[in-house]
């Protein structure tokens, strides 16, 4: 019996979540498997009317469940940043969830903005460190409010944080098994202190993985060789500042937000898939955001559960519709409800 942890969200995460959970429901009979979901309301409508975020009781909750099921975070009417730290990263950092799992496939080359790229040129993996880095918060202001303030962010890399990251993304590669090739994407020549300890790590690492393949590129490079080859990319390992960037343009390779799902991952404990497009509040309530990422994002969880034919299928079922019934993934624009994809991608499972 497999205990979901369901957070809608905000906007339109309620309504790509709903379709997700209708597919759960037929490839669960389909593949014999039992689950049992409970709803958390965390999100910018209780924020309002509560001022509640996550806090210390919520958390020892969710480490209860088997996976969590997120739709977005994001409310027009909250603050930016308010949402994000207190609930999104609240639980990431929280639940030591170190590991944001982006795949990057292309379903259809008709959706690739790149001239003469086909399905199999676009096929990778991002592994981002999730719990580090800038992200950890740290920092000053000296003299704020005056001509001469100064702004300290600091990027905070330890060698367990790091090297735990590069060994999933190692042992990632190795069980991916496609060109067994791992890219290192960093900032060496001017970060010379994090990059440092990154690339020691990375080589020291490397050694007891001789049949993988490893490579390096500067973050900038990386994202040059995303649009001009992608074909050239198996698995890359990066910084959580880094991954966050090159994921959002790996999203734009592979058609656009609507298919682009991820994964916030303690590979020990719990961990929260969500598609990674935001609340898109502008297409609230009105049953035409494309709700395929968050269907992806449920065949992740599926994997990392162990339903590995249960996540193929699901996957499968999202490429054969994604091919040959639509002609855009855009909101409003697929020819299809958000509740009518739900739909098809329930009766297309094998």
């Amino acid at each position: 019996m497999y205990k979901i942890a369901v957070i809608p969200g905000d906007g339109t995460g309620p309504e790509v979540i709903n379709e997700g959970l209708k597919v759960l429901k037929e490839v669960a009979k389909l593949y014999n498997f039992e689950y049992k979901t409970d709803i958390f309301d965390f999100g910018g409508e209780r924020y309002l009317k509560t001022k509640k975020l996550v806090d210390d009781k919520d958390i020892e909750r969710l480490k209860q469940y088997t996976a969590i099921y997120l739709g977005a975070i994001g409310h027009p009417d909250v603050k930016p940043g308010i949402l994000e730290q207190g609930i999104l990263l609240k639980i990431r950092f929280s639940l030591d969830q170190y590991i944001n799992l982006r795949p990057v496939k292309l379903y259809n080359k008709a959706f690739c903005p790149l001239k003469d790229k086909a399905e199999k040129d676009v096929d990778f993996v991002v592994v981002r460190e999730n719990s580090e880095g800038l992200y950890k918060g740290m920092g000053e202001f000296k003299n704020k409010g005056t001509a001469s303030e100064v702004a300290i962010q600091t990027s905070y890399n330890t060698r367990k944080g790091v090297e735990r990251c590069i060994r999933y993304a190692f042992e990632y590669t190795k069980k991916r098994n496609k060109r067994k090739n791992l890219t290192l994407c960093g900032k060496t020549n001017v970060l010379t202190y994090a990059w440092d300890l990154w690339q020691r790590t990375f080589d020291e690492v490397a050694k007891e993985y001789p049949d993988i393949k490893t490579d390096y590129a500067h973050v900038d490079a990386t994202t040059m060789w995303f649009v001009k080859n992608p074909e050239w990319f198996d698995v890359i390992v990066t910084d959580n500042m880094f991954g966050d960037i090159i994921t959002d343009l790996g999203a734009m390779v592979q058609g656009g937000m609507g298919v682009a799902a991820g994964g916030n991952i303690n590979p020990e404990g719990v961990s929260m898939f969500e598609p990674i497009g935001g609340s898109a509040p502008k297409y609230t309530g009105k049953n035409i955001i494309n709700p395929l990422a968050a269907i992806c994002s449920l065949a992740m969880l599926l994997e990392i559960i162990g339903e590995d034919k249960a996540a193929q299928s699901v996957e499968d079922s999202v490429i054969d519709i994604a091919k040959n019934k639509l002609t855009n993934l855009g909101a409003g624009k697929m020819g299809y409800s958000t509740s009518e994809m739900g739909d098809m991608v329930c009766e297309n499972l094998k």
